[in-house]
């Protein structure tokens, strides 16, 4: 049995690319890839890509539509190693937050946070108020890393594929996965050297 799987949320919130590269991340891994994506999701996909939403699947190994409950991944006897939702909407993350799930994407995040499993959310959609400030409290709480993609220019990005492949990376360092095109302080960088 592969238990070597990671599930990939995508949510309507702007920043699809985010999980467009985690899931070419995985697949350059050789990790399985579980992806379950919102509605507003596919459209956004639209609004920010020139992807189809058939190519969007495909990079993927398995997906699953958001009214599939019953779906292998809103079960905890799955083994994962946890979940990614990027980008994660504050909808999303509320839905969460609250435990009252409505679709297979907060589902699968509720089952990987009752498991004890890694749940990293690249939250969207600055700024915050209290209340969403309040809700990342109380998953932090709950277990869940609530992870903004903000650009780390130590890294000295060169395009903004240079700035998303490293919130991606450095997101998937809490999976204990190393994708190589993170640039890391005190290795690929001279500042890091003492």
């Amino acid at each position: 049995m592969n238990t070597d799987r990671i599930i990939v949320g995508i949510s309507g919130a702007s920043g699809i690319v985010y999980g467009i590269r985690a899931l070419d991340a995985l697949r350059e891994l050789g990790v399985e890839s579980h992806m379950v994506a919102s509605k507003a999701a596919e459209m956004t996909l639209g609004y920010e890509t020139q992807l189809s939403i058939r190519e969007l699947r495909n990079k993927a190994d398995q997906v699953y539509k958001m009214p599939d409950v019953g779906a292998a991944i809103a079960s905890g006897s799955f083994k994962t190693r946890g979940m990614l939702i990027a980008p994660c909407s504050v909808r999303t993350m509320s839905e969460i937050a609250s435990g009252v799930t409505s679709s297979l994407l907060t589902r699968a995040a509720d089952v990987v946070l009752k498991e004890r499993r890694r749940l990293v959310l690249m939250v969207r959609e600055t700024p915050y108020h209290l209340g969403h400030i309040r809700t990342m409290e109380k998953l932090t709480e709950m277990g869940a890393v609530i992870f903004p993609p903000l650009p780390a220019f130590y890294a000295n990005p060169t395009s903004i594929e240079d700035i998303v492949d490293q919130s991606v990376g450095r997101a998937l360092d809490l999976f204990d996965l190393d994708w190589k095109p993170v640039r890391r302080w005190g290795e690929d960088l001279e500042g890091g050297r003492r």
